[in-house]
């Protein structure tokens, strides 16, 4: 049985080794074949970018050795391709890689952008000893190479080697480059945004508009950064987002790759749980599986289902837009937990000018990242709209984290909250009212808890985000079929001997006192028997909680299964 390439992103490497490879060799055609002449195709985290650039800069790359790069591409499907023989180790190539330049730091940044340009100078150090260039073009290369020139220079250095590049080899080179969006993304969350894109937008516009010295370039990254932004005129540009339906099946998994795989290493059994963790993502109009997370989940020893694509890098951008959004936002984050699905504008382009303050941005943003699916989209006035869903389980994890983190950026007295969840449990409601009611009061809004078209949601939503803490050792969930209907929230023990609870919450109406919306919230639990589910799981020790609400204000009352309200 083939070893599984975790981590491995080189595709020689990774043939080498004879390493289980997902033949996506054709994407190579795909390249050749694009019309424009400069590629760009944002995907999510881990969705097998770089192995595919690495693929790439292996197959076009000019070499001495190419009697082993056939090799290593031999029974893959491009080489039964016309292309195969007239393209293979053809082109020089510039490979860049900016997956790491992230620090947190302008200087720092732009310091590491510079060593990485010198050492792709120095990869190509024989040009110094070309004819080829003059040596006006030799001493900037040597002050390039060794990271003695001005800053000038070096924007203008993609431009320069690939010129360099063809006058030498009399091929124009291909440029590659990786993770483009990286020091973007890092800069506006270090708050260095505009110096770092005045910088990209010099240095890629230079190397890749109308330069009539490459072949072909081919980016990738996350995003699709405005092109006011970084792409400004830049009339040679194709995008290939995951709502298109051009490269859709380059990226991840699709369902007959992840079958094989399934088949491979026995586990055939387990597909329809996989299918609902780590499915879901809706590439042009192919189903796609998260690459990453089908590998880890088949290498585990104990084949657990986790959420591991959640961990292969920060959250602190989308956790930061999205603690600081508007209450709109966090009741359809909500309602997204639920599955219900949101229509909104799709923009492509992401402005991180507007990102906090343009709602549709921040939506694209969640889509292009990996965080939501994108299906049912419709063109109005040339605008796109769609219905946008958490994709599986994976995922769905993620935002129950992002609604915890919602409540602790705004009130932090951790202790102060675990003695209001332990109230909870042992049935001490005035303690466990009196700690909720702070809570309301220093975390939500007046527009949040007053105004909203919905402000049960929003209750809800916030009530959810703190149970979340008790999910070592309940079930804590939302809107699930019970008896004759759909319970606000349940607290299920993973003990059957423990108490389970049921919550019912309700907004005061006008015509109402808090002590007759009480009661009603309670007699809604018996009427509806919401604790029907509960009880077939054998748990039968079961509290049901009323909690009413008006403005900031809030009420708790609870009732046993056999027992008078208290």
């Amino acid at each position: 049985m083939k070893k599984l390439p975790i981590g491995r992103s080189d595709f020689k490497d990774l043939i080498e080794e004879k390493f289980f490879f997902v033949d996506k060799s054709l994407f190579i055609k795909e390249i050749i074949k694009e019309v424009s002449q400069i590629t760009l195709l944002p995907r999510p985290r881990r969705f097998g970018k770089t192995l595919n650039l690495s693929m790439l800069r292996y197959f076009f790359e000019r070499t001495d050795n190419k009697k082993e790069i056939k090799q290593i591409f031999s029974g893959l499907a491009i080489e039964k391709e016309e292309a195969f023989a007239e393209h293979l180790c053809r082109y020089p190539i510039i490979f860049l890689t900016f997956k790491e330049i992230k620090s947190g730091c302008f200087e720092e940044d732009i310091a590491s952008v510079k060593r990485l340009i010198a050492d792709e100078y120095r990869r190509h150090a024989y040009l110094l000893e070309s004819e080829s260039l003059n040596d006006f073009e030799k001493q900037d290369f040597t002050n390039i190479a060794a990271i003695k020139a001005d800053i000038s220079l070096f924007k203008n250095s993609l431009l320069y080697l690939s010129a360099y590049l063809h006058k030498h080899h009399k091929e124009k080179p291909i440029i590659l480059i990786d993770e483009y969006d990286t020091p973007v993304i890092a800069a506006y969350l270090g708050n260095y945004y505009e110096k770092t894109i005045n910088f990209f937008r010099n240095f890629l516009g230079a190397g890749l508009k109308d330069n009539t010295n490459i072949y072909k370039g081919v980016l990738t990254g996350i995003l699709r950064v405005a092109k006011e932004s970084i792409f400004s005129d830049m009339n040679n540009l194709g995008v290939y987002s995951l709502m298109r339906e051009e490269y859709s099946d380059y990226f991840g998994f699709t369902e007959d790759e992840v079958k094989e795989l399934a088949s491979a290493y026995s586990i055939k059994n387990r597909f329809n749980d996989i299918k609902k963790w780590y499915d879901g993502y809706i590439f042009g109009k192919k189903t796609i599986y998260n690459p990453w997370s089908i590998l880890n989940f088949i290498s585990s020893k104990d084949k657990e289902y986790r959420p591991y694509w959640a961990n292969t890098s920060s959250n602190l951008l989308i956790k930061d837009l999205l603690v600081s959004s508007s209450s709109l936002i966090k009741e359809e984050l909500y309602d997204l937990l639920k599955d219900i699905p949101v229509v909104k504008r799709v923009e492509e382009n992401i402005a991180f000018e507007n990102l906090k303050d343009n709602q549709d941005t921040l939506y694209g943003f969640l889509l292009f990242s990996g965080y939501l699916k994108a299906h049912k989209c419709k063109t109005v006035e040339d605008e796109k709209y769609c219905k946008l869903q958490v994709p599986n389980t994976e995922v769905k994890l993620i935002f129950k984290d992002i609604i915890l983190q919602w409540v602790n950026e705004s009130y932090r007295d951790n202790d102060r909250l675990h003695k209001m969840l332990l109230a909870l449990v042992q049935g001490e409601v005035k303690v466990f009212e009196e700690i909720l009611n702070d809570f309301v009061l220093t975390t939500l809004s007046y527009f949040s808890t007053g105004k909203s078209k919905d402000v049960e949601k929003v209750y809800q939503a916030f009530v959810l985000g703190l149970l979340v803490n008790l999910a070592l050792d309940y079930e804590v969930s939302s809107e699930k079929e019970s008896g004759f209907g759909r319970y606000d929230i349940s607290i299920i023990p993973k003990d059957i001997n423990k108490k389970a609870i049921i919550m019912e919450l309700k907004k005061i109406d006008s015509d109402e006192t808090k002590d007759t919306a009480l009661d009603s919230a309670l007699a809604q639990i018996e009427e509806k028997k919401y604790e029907t589910a509960i009880k077939a799981r054998g748990v039968m020790d079961i509290e049901k909680f009323g909690v009413v609400f008006d403005g900031k204000r809030v009420w708790v009352k609870k009732k046993r299964s056999t027992d008078m309200p208290v």
